[in-house]
């Protein structure tokens, strides 16, 4: 369940609130598709813009329409007490793990941390990936960290950003994080644009956000790495740069793939939680063209 394609699904708004049809539609469409798991409500997933009771019913519907596709689900929230209450909604729901990130808005020491993960864990019998997301979480994890927290009891997983560029220093970076991790716990590269890159210098799992809007574009990357061509998974990936831009360009992934399940007709227009505006017209239209030069038909 911690190793392969985890496809990062968004979560559609339409009048302010969660789109269910569409939403079931994009989780069915992703268990079609063979990914190896679904992560519901992560930051692709808009989960911090949710309430509880908003991200108890995202969870229901994930784990009620992914079949037999393994669905995690993201916990992270300011409180440590609503963590638990998140964690509690997934395990009703029938999750298969859960992803916490640490979300803060006063600064986080290390020591906070790990008690919330300690806590966690503690609490629940679910499997726990971690999630390293400093872009949007401002709380950066260092080795050491990863290390301490992968001891305790139900880590599976430490979804880490984008490896340093360059196959020494890529390889360098993963014997660090092996080395401080159980051999139990596996490796999950984030950062759609790398991923190739990192499954290639030896991680385990590949947290897409692309994969929740256009699973397939995703599952030939990382087929092509897990079955050793890394050739062919980097060139899958070097094929997909104008899209990469778009992400580097656009404001982050967020916006793009939120355009692109619009323009394929996915979810239903202005599609995120406000205040998030989304594309502008011209955006839209540049996405568009490199939708179709690319072949993102879906």
């Amino acid at each position: 369940m911690f190793t392969g394609l985890s496809a990062f699904p968004l979560t559609p708004f339409v009048d302010d609130a969660v789109d269910a049809a569409a939403y079931a539609g994009l989780i069915e469409r992703l268990a079609a598709s063979g990914v190896d798991s679904i992560t519901a409500l992560g930051s692709t997933g808009s989960y911090a813009y949710l309430s509880l009771e908003e991200r108890s019913r995202v969870a229901r519907l994930a784990v009620a329409h992914a079949g037999a596709t393994p669905v995690h689900v993201g916990v992270g929230a300011l409180r440590t007490s609503h963590v638990l209450e998140n964690v509690r909604s997934a395990e009703a729901a029938g999750a298969s793990g859960v992803l916490l990130a640490p979300m803060t808005y006063q600064p986080l020491t290390p020591d906070d941390v790990f008690q919330l993960f300690a806590t966690v864990a503690d609490a629940t019998e679910l499997p726990v990936i971690v999630y390293d997301n400093p872009g949007t979480t401002h709380f950066t994890f260092t080795t050491e960290l990863y290390g301490r927290i992968a001891q305790l009891p139900g880590i599976a997983s430490v979804k880490v950003p984008a490896l340093p560029e360059g196959d020494a220093a890529a390889s360098d970076r993963m014997a660090q994080i092996r080395a401080a991790l159980p051999d139990h716990v596996t490796v999950g590269i984030s950062g759609d644009a790398s991923a190739a890159a990192g499954l290639t210098a030896g991680c385990d799992a590949w947290y897409s956000v692309i994969a929740g809007t256009l699973p397939e574009v995703a599952l030939r990357i990382a087929r092509a790495a897990q079955s050793g061509d890394r050739d062919a998974a980097l060139q899958a990936s070097a094929e997909l740069q104008p899209l990469w831009n778009l992400f580097s360009t656009m404001g982050g992934s967020l916006r793009v793939t939120a355009a692109i399940a619009e323009l394929l007709g996915l979810v239903a227009p202005r599609s995120l939680p406000l205040p998030i505006l989304g594309l502008t017209a011209a955006q839209r239209a540049e996405v568009a063209r490199v939708s179709d030069e690319l072949g993102l038909g879906g």
